[in-house]
């Protein structure tokens, strides 16, 4: 083989290892943590009608749920659709992914307000669970806010909101919903 051919090669090979490696270490950052979750679910939820009151009164919902991929994985879209005993919920979160730092900013807006509500929860999957807060304003006092994302089969997932007013030494949750597959959007890895 002449020196060229065996430049060329390596080269070629090289070029292979680098394409071969590039989409796993993007998997491990976190770009394509929400992928499961591509496609329209029946949605059950739960929300707690006063939270941090004392309150043990919920009100149950039921709808779907639609979630598009945007950007070709690092952003999401949700579409939350749900009725119940205390009227619909329209909701709306933008899930966008963070390269520099491999972690997800969740942006929620719903109907009767139009916007989205700042600030965003930011987090991230580890073990197949994902956690995300944030620091809200509730009832004129500085809250922690959780949202975690788990049970996640091929079929289902689980999702909670939780507060804390002791800067996350207790928790209660608020807002529950239990989402089962209705079509899958996209080829499942």
């Amino acid at each position: 083989m002449t020196r060229m051919k065996k430049v060329a090669s390596l080269v070629a090979l090289l070029l292979l290892a680098t394409v071969s490696v590039a989409p796993a270490h993007a998997e491990r950052g976190g770009q394509h943590d929400f992928d499961f979750e591509i496609g329209t679910w029946k949605t059950h939820m739960s929300r707690l009608v006063h939270p941090l009151s004392g309150s043990k009164t919920w009100v149950v919902y039921d709808g779907t749920t639609v979630v598009r991929k945007v950007w070709n994985g690092s952003a999401n879209l949700v579409e939350l659709e749900v009725r119940g005993s205390a009227g619909q919920i329209e909701a709306l979160s933008l899930r966008l992914y963070d390269p520099v730092a491999h972690q997800r900013s969740l942006n929620f807006a719903n109907s009767k307000i139009g916007a989205i509500s700042p600030p965003p929860t930011i987090g991230t999957f580890r073990n197949g669970r994902g956690e995300f807060y944030d620091s809200e304003s509730f009832n004129g006092k500085t809250i922690r806010v959780r949202f975690t994302i788990s049970n996640i089969t091929a079929n289902s997932c689980h999702f909670e909101q939780a507060y804390s007013d002791d800067g996350g030494k207790t928790w209660e949750t608020n807002w529950i919903a239990r989402d089962t597959l209705i079509r899958c959007t996209q080829v499942r890895r």
